[in-house]
């Protein structure tokens, strides 16, 4: 019989890489390991980093708003979903708050980064007291924004989500790798996975 052990906190980003391949949680909480840093993401942190200067410079024209102010790297917990995270962007205006989240990418949105908005939204939603109903994902790539509404039914999936993780990490589980081969290529934990290609 396996011992019980507490489950730490979550973060947001947990909820990004189970929809990408469950088996980056197993080796993040339950047989925890010091990946490899990957190009991939050392150019992600530099390109935030560039992007967050251009965006203070910037009109809120490409986010279809007349007005508002921009706020950078927002911390943000839920002791209610034991969740936290970094938000890299609030638009605040006066009437809603709209999270963004920049990715590095010339593709459109993955499932696993709209519930990862999705997933600050809830945060944001406890934070300021009011519900969100859009935010947005910054294709760096393409220099492109695309609108994400925060649905009932994404709401709560997050919510199954971040229940399905706990159950993953407090059975010991390693979860199934998804067939898509592609994402293996780059994964940082590529390595310690017995079932890479």
């Amino acid at each position: 019989m396996k011992a019980t052990y507490p489950i730490p906190p979550l973060r947001i980003t947990d909820v990004k890489q189970y929809l990408y391949c469950p088996r980056i949680i197993y080796f993040t909480y339950v047989v925890p390991v010091n990946p490899k840093v990957t190009r991939k993401m050392e150019y992600g942190k530099e390109e935030h980093e560039l992007l967050e200067k251009k965006e203070k410079r910037r009109t809120l024209k490409r986010y279809n708003l007349p007005e508002g102010r921009r706020e950078f790297r927002i911390p943000l917990y839920s002791p209610r979903l034991e969740l936290s995270g970094i938000l890299d962007m609030a638009i605040i205006t006066s009437q809603d708050i709209h999270p963004v989240e920049y990715k590095n990418t010339n593709r459109k949105p993955g499932r696993n980064h709209i519930y990862q908005l999705t997933a600050y939204a809830l945060l944001m939603e406890e934070k300021y007291f009011q519900p969100l109903r859009r935010g947005y994902i910054y294709l760096r790539g393409v220099e492109e924004v695309v609108p994400i509404v925060f649905t009932e039914e994404r709401k709560l999936y997050v919510k199954r989500v971040l229940g399905a993780i706990r159950n993953m990490v407090s059975r010991e589980s390693m979860g199934k790798i998804l067939r898509s081969r592609g994402r293996c290529i780059d994964c940082e934990y590529r390595y310690f996975c017995g079932d890479r290609g």
